[in-house]
């Protein structure tokens, strides 16, 4: 794995190393993954993220990140 420089950090996303800035929020991220939040669910380090949290949750060194999202049918 590579180092981050002083304004980013490397976090895994879905089993993928990404590399953020230092300041990002999960509801930044999710805003960059997900054409639009709605049905989506993440967990940082195995916790689920309530929602109303995702502005608030600054995504630290290392994390380690799932994003998923609900899809219809059978």
């Amino acid at each position: 794995m590579t180092e981050a420089s002083d304004d980013s950090v490397l976090v895994t996303i879905n089993g993928n190393v990404e590399q953020l800035t230092t300041a990002t929020t999960v509801d930044a991220l999710v805003a960059l993954w997900c054409p639009s939040p709605r049905g989506v669910a993440v967990a940082v380090d195995g916790e689920v993220i309530p929602r109303s949290l995702w502005p608030s949750t600054q995504i630290v060194p290392g994390a380690v990140i799932e994003i998923v999202t609900a899809a219809a049918g059978g």
